[in-house]
């Protein structure tokens, strides 16, 4: 596993998400997107389970308007913030790829796989 550093914990608002690109990208395999949802981060892959696309819209754009659930840009699947699961949607029953987050004094970490 390596760990990328993501951002200061004070830069992700609550009830905002925001994208990353980390390490080397070349294939777009180490996209990723964070939440924070009642103090708590919650990271995922940026792959669409159904299309294998980015999910957002718009740079840093993966929520829903009432910022509830992700939404996907391409075909509107709803995924729930804390479990990546796929609540509506094509893909419906499938779920997001989670990322570890790991909390540090000078910000926030994921772990992706070598």
């Amino acid at each position: 596993m390596q760990k990328h550093f993501l951002c200061g914990y004070e830069d992700l608002n609550e009830g905002d998400s925001k994208g990353f690109s980390l390490g080397d990208n070349s294939a777009g395999m180490n996209n990723v997107f964070a939440v924070k949802k009642d103090g708590e981060v919650f990271a995922y892959k940026n792959i669409c389970p159904h299309r294998g696309i980015n999910l957002e819209w718009q740079p840093d754009q993966f929520l829903d308007s009432e910022k509830a659930l992700i939404q996907c840009a391409s075909h509107g699947a709803l995924f729930e913030i804390t479990t990546g699961e796929c609540i509506a949607g094509p893909c419906a029953g499938d779920a997001l790829t989670p990322v570890p987050v790991e909390y540090a004094q000078d910000g926030l970490y994921v772990l992706l796989a070598d």
